[in-house]
C-alpha cells in the first residue's frame, strides 16, 4: 500500500441482507449471511454512500443489535447517491455523475473510511454504485470489498447452468413483442456459446416474464428461477422448457413470485 493511499479514507462495499423490500419477509439477523469481518467494518464506519437511507438505517440498527456502532444513528454520515444514478444506473462513464462521486468520497480525503451500500447484497452488481467506485481510484483510494451475499452468483451456482461463461444483461423490455425479440436474441446467443444468461425483473413483473419465457424459449433451453434468495422462503428450480411447461404447477406453484427472484437460461 502506497503512502499516498494510507494518508485517505478506504472505500468499503458493504453487501447487505437480501430481505430488504421483500413483502412480509421476517428480518435476518445479519449475522446469518454477513461474516464476522464484514459485521465489523460496517459497526465502525461512520460514513456512509448509499442507495437508500432508510434501508441503510434499518441495516445500521441491526448491526447495533449485535455490537454497537462506533457513532450513534443519528450521528452516522449517510449521503444518498444522487436520483439519475437510479433510474438510469452509473455503470457508463459521465463526467457530471463521476464528479458527483468525487464530491460524496470528499470525507475519505480526511482520512474517513466510508461504506458504500445497495439497497440489498452488493453495491454496484445489479445496484448503483459503480461511479463512486471509479471516482475512488481515480482519487488514489483504496477499495475494499467485503463478503456477503450476491443474489446473482446463488442463483447461478443453484442453476446447474454454465458457471464459467455467463453475462448478467439485466432487465428485458416490458412490451411482449419487444420483450419475445430480446428472450429470442438472449437463447440464440446462449445455444450458440454455452454462455449462461442472467436476468431479473421487478417483483411484481415476475410472473409476466416467467410466462413470456415459457411461451417463447425453445422446448429443449433450460431455464432456472431463483427467488427470495437466502430468506426462509427460498426456492430454485432449473428444468428444460418443456417440463417447466408438463409440470407448470410443480415447477412454478412454491416460486416465491412477490419477491425478488433470478431467473437464468441457457443450454
Amino acid at each position: 500500500m502506497s503512502a499516498h493511499s494510507e494518508s485517505r479514507g478506504t472505500l468499503y462495499l458493504v453487501p447487505t441482507p437480501l430481505d430488504f423490500g421483500v413483502a412480509q419477509a421476517p428480518p435476518v439477523a445479519p449475522s446469518e449471511w454477513l461474516p464476522a469481518e464484514t459485521l465489523d467494518t460496517a459497526r465502525r464506519l461512520t460514513h456512509w454512500i448509499t442507495e437508500n437511507a432508510k434501508s441503510t438505517r434499518a441495516f445500521l440498527k441491526r448491526v447495533d443489535a449485535l455490537a454497537s456502532l462506533a457513532a450513534p444513528l443519528q450521528a452516522q454520515q449517510i449521503t444518498e447517491l444522487p436520483r439519475a444514478a437510479h433510474k438510469k444506473g452509473d455503470h457508463a462513464p459521465q463526467a457530471e455523475g463521476d464528479a458527483q462521486a468525487r464530491e460524496l468520497l470528499a470525507p475519505a480525503l480526511l482520512r474517513h473510511d466510508i461504506g458504500l451500500v445497495s439497497e440489498a447484497g452488493m453495491p454496484a452488481i445489479a445496484d448503483p454504485g459503480s461511479s463512486i467506485v471509479r471516482a475512488a481510484h481515480a482519487m488514489g483510494l483504496r477499495v475494499v470489498p467485503l463478503t456477503g451475499p450476491i443474489s446473482l452468483m446463488l442463483a447461478l451456482a443453484a442453476s446447474g447452468l454454465n458457471g464459467q461463461s455467463f453475462a448478467f444483461v439485466g432487465y428485458v423490455p416490458q412490451d411482449p413483442t419487444e420483450r419475445a425479440k430480446r428472450l429470442r436474441e438472449l437463447e440464440a446467443l446462449a445455444l450458440k456459446t454455452g454462455q449462461t444468461q442472467i436476468l431479473i425483473e421487478t417483483p411484481y413483473r415476475n410472473t409476466a416474464l416467467l410466462q413470456a419465457l415459457l411461451q417463447t424459449l425453445h422446448p429443449h433451453t433450460r431455464l432456472a428461477v431463483c427467488g427470495a434468495l437466502t430468506l426462509p422462503q427460498q426456492v430454485c428450480r432449473s428444468a428444460l422448457v418443456q417440463e417447466w411447461k408438463r409440470n407448470p404447477q410443480t415447477l412454478s406453484g412454491e416460486l416465491p413470485l412477490d419477491a425478488p427472484c433470478v431467473f437464468l437460461l441457457g443450454r
